[in-house]
């Protein structure tokens, strides 16, 4: 029985369908690996309820036996694949050539039975789950991390190297999209906003998005207020939800009391799933009984697809009759919903499109777009996925030319497909992130990470496309540099309540480099208590040491401020340009 398609992913090759029998329509083909034998109804089905098995095999076929005698075991490291038999039938010793994972030309290997001592996901895994059931995690959480976790112990290299890629030359922009927008679509589509980021790293302990942006309003008071301009806009009701994390959900609700035309409980807001943390010395479950609670981390946005399924929110929005989702930051208050690009993206029958923009230098150290060489498809590479020789070519912006806004549009019949094709779960890149377990003990146990970046689902979808926004569309807080920009006059707050870089920028936001004693948001404050310095012409801000600045600073072109005196020091109002200033 031959295998029909062969996809390269990575370091290796994921079959993905073998055609059954006729005769045997009502019945699933049977599938022997390592020895067990899965009826399943593909070999990824096989593969994910298989003990033991932490890497996709290969692909070996069989042909059935005509009677029900135990067959010869099976070589270790393939996936035997039999039709649908007879019942009480079972399949015989493997007799067509068999694929290993790369090789060009097909190899007959002689069956022989074989001993293996149980492999490190037999030993750690089932600690894992029961200490993810015990939780109350669902099932796709668990699979979810179970995926992500078998890539880890594998030993599998989770590096894109350069040599796997290709520049994307060129991509739809929406400057020149010709569609003629279909208000309809609107009823049919959810607004999303991902809203389960701690804002631990600029010093919040609460929801980042709660953080004061401008004019006394939080990222959350723009997006109520960004919702309701859209429906008075449009003319229609849009239907909006939050995905907020377990840290992030009880804040988040009570702040969003003041708007209930947004919604409630499940109709506005499902939940992010958790993830253990891994410690890093032997790859068991972390544990801290100083505050448990530590033991468990965000899996990455990526989690949005396995909570959705989980949380049984996709299931009800495709009873509901929605077919699309529009997906973005809740940090970004460029991303509203635009209805040129979502007539564009529901004509183009497209599976999944990611809105990109021209990389600047601003944006050189994010992840960026590119084509895999080996299926010609687009993929997405993040910083933690970048061999470390190959850093110069990632931060090459004349060769990749467009990085990922993480304005996401998804099929959402496509989305249920791929979970459906996958046995509950996609196969995401995983990424490792190096952490001590108390993330303010940096003393305490050395975990990982293990997390997904929603933007990779981009390499899951056949015929998956992106498309070329402005960059008002992009404005996201990251860092308090980003904060300092976006409350000076380089950035505008729009009639409908967007924050889009001012006209004059000409799509190039200022580059804002402070100083490590920054980091957090009550220096900012403390920085700017007199209002933030005027950078509509300016290029590039660095400030070193200790400052503040009086009412009526104004930097333009390239202005390094430096204080090395150890106390605080004021930037006296005035015009600043193409200078170095030292206090």
């Amino acid at each position: 029985m031959p295998v029909q398609k062969i996809l390269q992913k990575g370091a290796g090759q994921i079959p993905l369908r073998i055609p059954r029998s006729d005769s045997a329509s009502q019945t699933m083909p049977t599938y022997i690996i390592n020895g067990q034998r899965i009826v399943a109804e593909s070999p990824q089905a096989a593969y994910s309820r298989a003990s033991g098995v932490t890497q996709m095999p290969a692909v070996h076929s069989a042909v059935p036996a005509t009677s029900s005698a135990a067959p010869a075991v099976p070589l270790s490291g393939y996936i035997y694949a039999a039709p649908p038999l007879a019942s009480g039938a079972r399949p015989a010793t493997p007799a067509a050539p068999a694929l290993r994972m790369g090789a060009p030309v097909a190899k007959v290997l002689t069956a022989k039975a074989t001993t293996s001592a149980p492999s490190k996901m037999d030993l750690l895994w089932p600690a894992y789950q029961a200490k993810m059931q015990s939780e109350g995690c669902n099932e796709a959480a668990i699979a979810a991390f179970k995926y992500n976790y078998g890539v880890l112990v594998s030993g599998a290299d989770v590096m894109i190297p350069e040599s796997r890629l290709a520049p994307v030359e060129s991509l739809p922009e929406y400057d020149n999209l010709t569609v003629t927008s279909d208000p309809s679509l609107l009823k049919q589509t959810v607004v999303l906003k991902l809203n389960g980021g701690l804002g631990t790293g600029m010093g919040l302990d609460k929801a980042k998005s709660l953080l004061e942006v401008t004019s006394g309003n939080s990222f959350l008071d723009l997006i109520a207020k960004q919702v309701a301009s859209m429906k008075a806009s449009f003319k229609t009701d849009l239907n909006f939800m939050l995905m907020n994390s377990f840290a992030t959900s009880a804040d988040t609700l009570e702040a969003l009391a003041k708007y209930p035309e947004l919604g409630t409980g499940s109709d506005l807001e499902f939940v992010q799933n958790k993830a253990p943390k891994v410690t890093a010395s032997d790859l068991s479950p972390a544990t801290w009984e100083q505050e448990p609670g530590h033991e468990w981390c965000p899996p990455g946005h990526g989690d949005l697809y396995p909570a959705m399924l989980g949380s049984g929110t996709l299931d009800k929005l495709l009873a509901k009759g929605f077919k699309y989702m529009f997906v973005s930051n809740s940090d970004n208050l460029g991303a509203t919903m635009d209805l040129k690009i979502l007539t564009y993206f529901a004509t183009s029958k497209a599976p999944f499109m990611m809105e990109v923009a021209v990389r600047t230098d601003a944006d050189k150290k994010g992840g960026h777009l590119a084509k895999d060489k080996a299926t010609g498809g687009l993929l997405l590479r993040e910083s933690a996925q970048c061999p470390e020789e190959d850093e110069k070519e990632f931060q090459n912006i004349g060769k990749y030319r467009f990085f990922n806004t993480n304005n996401l549009w998804v099929d959402l019949a496509a989305l249920k497909a791929q979970f459906q094709a996958n046995s509950g779960s996609i196969p995401l890149p995983v990424m490792k992130n190096a952490k001590t377990v108390d993330p303010r003990d940096k003393n305490s146990t050395k975990v990982l990470q293990l997390e997904t970046a929603m933007g990779s689902a981009i390499e899951c979808f056949d015929g998956a496309t992106a498309l070329v926004i402005p960059r008002s569309r992009f404005a996201p807080v990251k860092t308090t540099s980003d904060l300092l920009a976006l409350r000076s006059d380089a950035y505008t707050l729009t009639p409908d309540f967007r924050i889009t870089l001012a006209e004059k920028r000409a799509g190039v936001p200022p580059d804002v480099k402070l100083d490590g004693m920054y980091k957090f948001t009550d220096a900012v404050e403390k920085m700017i208590a007199n209002g933030p310095p005027s950078l509509i012409d300016c290029k590039k801000l660095v400030v070193e040491g200790e400052v503040t600045f009086a009412k009526g600073v104004t930097i333009k072109g390239s202005v390094t401020i430096k204080n090395a005196s150890g106390s605080t020091k004021e930037v006296q109002a005035g015009v600043y340009e193409d200078t170095t200033v030292e206090l």
